[in-house]
């Protein structure tokens, strides 16, 4: 009786070829160059941060509590310099902002009077976009292409 070959794992491929986290560092980069272009922009212009903006700063977040390789021997160094990168290019521009002009940074980073009432639509935005993504991973076992890294028609074992 002929035994079916046993199929090989699926091979992952990484997003456009980079290391994983990289995307997440880039995309946390340019969240975070916009308040630096806003801190540094020069003293004579009335800007300020949009509400919205403070938002994102949650994804920083998860970019930088998510652990970009199961081990850290072996992970790349793009997701560890992207880390560097926001983190240190935003504790030096906010020191310098405060440094240049301290009331001019907290005006800049204050959002208006008039966005506060867009708080719970942003809010609930991003709480149920999250929810809304964990509940159908949970309930697709979160192994569906969707979820997962592998080349597309592959199967996954569970």
């Amino acid at each position: 009786m002929a035994v079916a070959p046993a199929l090989a794992p699926p091979h992952e491929y990484p997003t456009f070829g980079l290391p994983s986290g990289s995307i997440r560092g880039i995309l946390s980069v340019l969240i975070c160059s916009f308040f630096w272009i806003v801190l540094l922009f020069p003293a004579g212009t009335t800007i300020t941060v949009p509400l919205g903006h403070f938002f994102l700063l949650t994804l920083v977040f998860l970019a930088f509590a998510s652990h970009p390789g199961t081990d850290a021997r072996t992970s790349a160094v793009l997701p560890w310099l992207m880390r560097v990168v926001f983190v240190g290019g935003s504790a030096a521009v906010v020191a310098f902002a405060i440094w240049k002009d301290p009331e001019l940074a907290a005006a800049r980073l204050t959002p208006g009077t008039n966005e506060i009432s867009q708080w719970p639509v942003l809010l609930g935005c991003l709480a149920g976009g999250s929810g809304l993504l964990s509940f159908s991973g949970s309930l697709s076992g979160a192994t569906t292409t969707c979820f997962s890294r592998s080349a597309p028609g592959s199967v996954r074992s569970p």
